[in-house]
């Protein structure tokens, strides 16, 4: 079989530009308006995307007063959108760091049977200072520390979605059995974070668990998704980064005893595209024209873990040195590598580097017509630096509109993506297997 292409679109605000918010294209409806989630998964679905995907964040930014940093809880949005929706994946992030494992089992179960097997877990371990003010602890937990605990937590939800054989509902009510006795047991887990008897309290799902979905990209970040990962969502700021990322982490797999097409590479990718090159540069202009540079650096404070960026003028070239050491970082430090590596090679000013991050955060960022969007999207595929993308639309819902209408008819006649969905479940579009029950 063709090898495909596969897109998950990334809803986040109005859209990936920290000044979408207030972009003409951007939805009028309000961040806590359900009608809004299902506006854009339902053209995702129309879309034939694999799958739409929600993260979080566990604290209020400071820059709340001139940005909406704000949206629904996301566990609890993929309950609604399984009903909103028929055959696309639906993915969100919850933290092994300040969750609970049998909280989270339940609620991914539970979606899993409400969407008939299109739910997917984006497991983070929170780098968010200050996140951790919110669940009782005065000081954030350290990178190792969070690998370590989500490495249990693993062990533990895995083991709770087996507790269950595939066979233990029977539902005969004419015999008055319910469940087969013997096909559901105890997991008596007692680790060094957790102590869990189980049973879940529910059967497992269509698809004995939701697909891993891993966005790290440190070192430990890496091997964690080598481990566990199904796919894994990674900023990249260019292709050649990309291509060794790509290659690394299929090893990585291959080392641990999996098949590297067993985890798929998602890059993210931030497109502005206008019908010329002239108006996809025009409206990417006006785009960060719009951004607050404060914003900017206080958004850039916070993936450093709170460092002071206040005395760096906007407009002196910045080098590695402005920077603390990516090692003593403890909030996103995979994300601080990538920012610092950019310095590196470019030498931009701050307020440069902040009209970058002001795009997509550090992911690729980029402006063309649709046929030049295809024509990247392509040439990553073909050579080894991406099974798909992580579309990061701009602006919601204009760039992805744009995106669906233009460039996936493009990707279509050059047999790089389907022209319907030929499975029901998330697993099934991703092309993975499904687990057997370790009962």
């Amino acid at each position: 079989m063709t090898r495909q292409l596969h897109l998950n679109l990334f809803i986040n605000g109005r859209g990936h530009h920290e000044a979408s918010w207030r972009a003409p294209g951007a939805s009028p409806l309000a961040l806590t308006d359900i009608r809004y989630y299902v506006e854009m998964a339902r053209k995702a679905e129309a879309g034939l995307f694999d799958s739409i995907f929600l993260a979080d964040q566990l604290a209020l930014g400071p820059d709340v007063a001139q940005a909406p940093r704000t949206w629904l809880e996301p566990v609890t949005v993929l309950a609604a959108l399984a009903m909103a929706t028929e055959r696309i994946g639906l993915i969100a992030t919850c933290s092994t760091t300040y969750t609970e494992p049998f909280n989270l089992a339940r609620q991914f179960a539970s979606i899993d049977h409400i969407s008939g097997g299109r739910v997917g877990w984006n497991i983070v371990t929170s780098w968010l200072a200050a996140a951790a003010a919110n669940y009782g602890g005065a000081v954030q937990v350290g990178h190792a520390a969070r690998y370590d605990r989500a490495e249990e937590f693993l062990r533990v939800v895995t083991a709770l979605w087996d507790s269950w054989s595939d066979d233990a509902v029977l539902d005969d009510r004419a015999a008055g059995r319910y469940a087969r006795e013997g096909a559901i047991r105890r997991i008596d887990h007692a680790g060094a974070h957790y102590r869990v008897a189980g049973p879940l309290n529910l059967p497992r799902g269509p698809q004995g668990r939701p697909v891993f979905v891993q966005a790290g990209s440190s070192e430990t970040g890496r091997r964690f998704a080598a481990r566990h990962a199904e796919a894994v969502f990674t900023a990249q700021m260019e292709k050649a980064t990309a291509r060794d990322f790509y290659a690394e982490l299929k090893a990585l797999a291959a080392a641990e005893g999996r098949a590297p097409d067993g985890v798929l590479v998602l890059p993210g990718l931030s497109p502005v595209i206008g019908s010329t090159e002239a108006e996809a540069a025009r409206l990417a202009w006006e785009l960060n024209a719009l951004s607050d540079p404060e914003v900017g650096r206080s958004r850039l404070s916070g993936r450093f873990g709170g460092h002071d960026f206040s005395h760096l003028p906007l407009d002196r070239p910045l080098s590695p040195e402005d920077f603390p050491d990516p090692a003593t970082v403890e909030a996103a430090r995979s994300r601080t590598e990538v920012i610092i590596g950019l310095v590196r090679r470019e030498r931009p000013t701050l307020r440069q580097l902040l009209e970058y991050l002001a795009g997509a955060r550090g992911h690729y960022v980029t402006a063309g017509t649709p046929e030049r969007i295809a024509d990247l999207i392509e040439d990553w595929f073909r050579d080894g630096a991406a099974d798909g993308f992580n579309l990061m639309p701009p602006v919601l819902p204009a760039m992805l509109d744009i995106f669906i209408e233009q460039v996936v008819p493009i990707l279509q006649r050059r047999g790089l993506f389907r022209r319907q969905y030929a499975a029901v479940t998330l697993r099934g579009h991703y092309g993975l297997q499904r687990p057997d029950v370790r009962f």
